[in-house]
């Protein structure tokens, strides 16, 4: 019996790792093929069959939604599932999608029960489930992420720990005058981190090109290193927003003390497109001049 291939198209390395880890790791007998953008993946397209493409929405070059486009214009690929994975879960980038002839949504971000739900629900519509299911470990479901994060936090989840050392030197954090303005995700200098847990409000208390220092409530299920999330952040009265993907870098307890009510966070960024660091630069900018946040160094 052949092999079900499927290709990872996204420009953030993280996240092709991610996925490939999981599919990997559910369905050994996968053949996985990766691609940092659409023209990349247009050239794969043409010199291979892929059962399946598991495609981010917004890349430099060639954007998911064109990549989309092409593929339904070709005769060999106007069947081949093609799932869109992002983070634009607007009515109208929906309905643009279905329209281009896209056959499922994974949002970020996203569990690996989620991921592996719908890989296999797109390939049991083209009978190519059975194939991907053979050989399989029993444990199919398993975390890929957290698997690994459990074995360094010793299955503790109250053990919020970082990784000092491998971070990039950080501004010092002075403490909030007002902590309690981090429950209300209004005002600059704020916005939303969404986690496969839930949408959690944030204060940004630092901010690079490359990462992001945010406070976040603690809530019942504490967010987990590597997990990868999405940071919305709204600049200025023109209320334009930026959606920014990436994954936890590092966790502490904001407070000097086991039961802290705050969690700061390091979210290191992975996206790699112009449009959105030409947006980070002006957002630091505004909130370096509003005094909304300290800049990175």
């Amino acid at each position: 019996m052949s092999k079900v291939s499927v290709l990872v198209v996204d420009d953030a390395p993280f996240i092709r790792d991610l996925v490939k880890k999981g599919l990997r790791n559910a369905f050994p007998g996968v053949t996985l093929e990766d691609a940092v953008n659409g023209r990349k993946a247009q050239v794969l397209l043409t010199k291979e069959v892929f059962d399946l493409v598991l495609c981010d929405w917004e890349m430099p070059e060639m954007s998911g939604l064109e990549l989309l486009t092409w593929c339904r214009q070709q005769e060999s690929l106007k069947n081949m599932p093609f799932i869109m994975v992002t983070s634009r879960g607007d009515k109208e980038n929906v309905i643009q999608a279905i329209h281009a002839g896209v056959s499922d949504f994974i949002g970020k971000p996203f569990t690996n029960e989620q991921l592996l739900t719908k890989v296999k629900k797109a390939l049991h519509k083209v009978g190519k489930l059975e194939a991907l299911l053979t050989g399989a470990p029993a444990r199919a479901n398993a975390a890929f992420a957290n698997d690994s994060l459990s074995a360094l936090t010793g299955n503790r989840p109250e053990t919020v720990s970082a990784t000092p050392a491998a971070a990039p030197a950080q501004p010092l954090i002075k403490p909030m005058a007002k902590p309690a303005a981090a429950a209300e995700p209004t005002g600059r200098g704020q916005g939303q981190l969404r986690l496969s847990s839930g949408t959690q409000p944030c204060v940004i208390k630092a901010l690079t090109l490359k990462e992001a220092s945010l406070v976040v409530r603690r809530s019942e299920t504490l967010p987990q290193i590597l997990d990868s999330a999405v940071l919305d952040l709204e600049q200025g009265d023109n209320a334009e927003v930026a959606r920014l993907n990436g994954y936890l870098h590092a966790i502490a307890a904001f407070e000097q003390k086991p039961d802290s009510d705050w969690l700061q966070l390091t979210f290191r960024f992975v996206d790699q497109d112009t449009q959105k660091l030409d947006y980070l630069s002006r957002l630091i900018a505004r909130g370096t001049a509003q005094k909304h946040f300290v800049p990175g160094a």
